[in-house]
């Protein structure tokens, strides 16, 4: 009713008749309270009571809304937030083992799909048109794979080469181990572990359509040391567990979560990068990422890292219009137009 331009009564009518038998008095009385009093209903005061102001009007938790503000102050809180609220346009990441970028947009196109490159990532197309999976694949069999561009930008950030030994510490569901592996032209080694033994057949099936053979998935826990790979890795992905808040447009879910229900996964996310980096050749580059927009996940990880680990440093991050001297970036909904995403790039001395 606030944000359609569909009649009150029938949107009355339709949503009544889409609730379970039994609540569909209360809907029904909740809306039609509500159609009398909106004129005379007002939402908290944006100056007094900025937290509540944006909880209301977007839909997520005060104690959410007041952790944005603190970071990002009420006026760039308020963009995110907008942004949180938009349906995100899909973004595609091209296999560049079987089609160029170029080619790939000119079928898109001549098919009728609308369609562009990525403003940053060098292997991204983005869709304008609504089309389903399904579609795609038996347009363009094997040659792409859904990955948002933060994503994108986090491997292209790892600058993984032909011949290399790459570990992915929390690989499932496996964009980032097959976007390394086809920038190594599958040319090498990958390992992919993730926790989590059932989801391991996402990563064999995925390899198999994209055409990649240098991938070998195994079930590990990223906090437990494997003697044999110590200072063999070349290229490591580390994209850690983490509590989603940068995805809430694409997981509409997350919104409602306990901001503080990520308490515990700091100590999480630093075992998994303390192991890795033992894995990591001198000179080797590390990438530690997140898809969340929480400090405490990702700057407050890095700063701790680096105090703990003097033979660790972090290194300029320079990816399409994306440069950054101090090899970390926060990106943003509103500002990027991508996911809100953590990226950091390291290296050992």
């Amino acid at each position: 009713i606030m944000f359609m331009r569909t009649a009150d009564h029938a949107a009355v009518n339709e949503t009544v008749a889409l609730a379970p038998q039994r609540s569909r008095g209360f809907v029904n009385a909740i809306l039609r309270s509500y159609l009398r009093k909106k004129d005379s209903i007002a939402l908290p005061d944006k100056e007094k009571s900025p937290a509540e102001h944006l909880s209301v009007v977007y839909s997520i938790p005060a104690e959410t809304c007041e952790r944005f503000i603190s970071y990002l102050g009420i006026e760039e809180a308020e963009k995110l937030l907008s942004a949180m609220n938009e349906t995100p346009k899909m973004t595609l990441r091209v296999n560049t083992l079987k089609i160029s970028r170029d080619q790939l947009l000119e079928k898109l196109l001549s098919n009728g799909i609308k369609a562009s490159i990525t403003e940053t990532s060098p292997f991204g197309i983005r869709l304008e048109d609504n089309i389903s999976y399904s579609e795609l694949e038996a347009l363009c069999p094997g040659e792409f794979f859904v990955q948002d561009e933060a994503s994108q930008i986090s491997t292209a950030a790892l600058d993984a080469k032909c011949g290399m030994r790459t570990i992915d510490m929390c690989a499932c569901p496996g964009s980032k181990s097959f976007g390394a592996a086809i920038t190594m032209k599958n040319d090498g080694e990958l390992f992919a572990f993730d926790l989590s033994k059932s989801k391991l057949p996402l990563i064999a099936s995925g390899a198999d359509r994209l055409g990649i053979s240098i991938i070998s998935a195994e079930a590990h826990d990223g906090r437990e040391f494997i003697q044999g790979l110590e200072n063999t890795a070349d290229r490591i992905i580390c994209d850690v567990p983490c509590s989603g808040f940068g995805v809430i447009a694409k997981k509409p879910e997350i919104r409602y979560k306990d901001i503080n229900s990520a308490s515990s996964l700091p100590e999480i996310q630093y075992g998994i990068l303390c192991c890795a980096a033992r894995y990591l050749k001198k000179g080797g580059i590390m990438v530690y990422s997140t898809c969340t927009i929480l400090p405490e996940e990702n700057e407050m990880i890095i700063d701790r890292f680096l105090r703990e680990h003097p033979d660790f440093e972090s290194v300029p991050l320079n990816i399409g219009r994306i440069s950054e001297e101090k090899g970390m970036i926060t990106l943003l909904p509103h500002v990027h137009g991508t996911d809100g995403f953590f990226i950091c790039k390291l290296t050992k001395r």
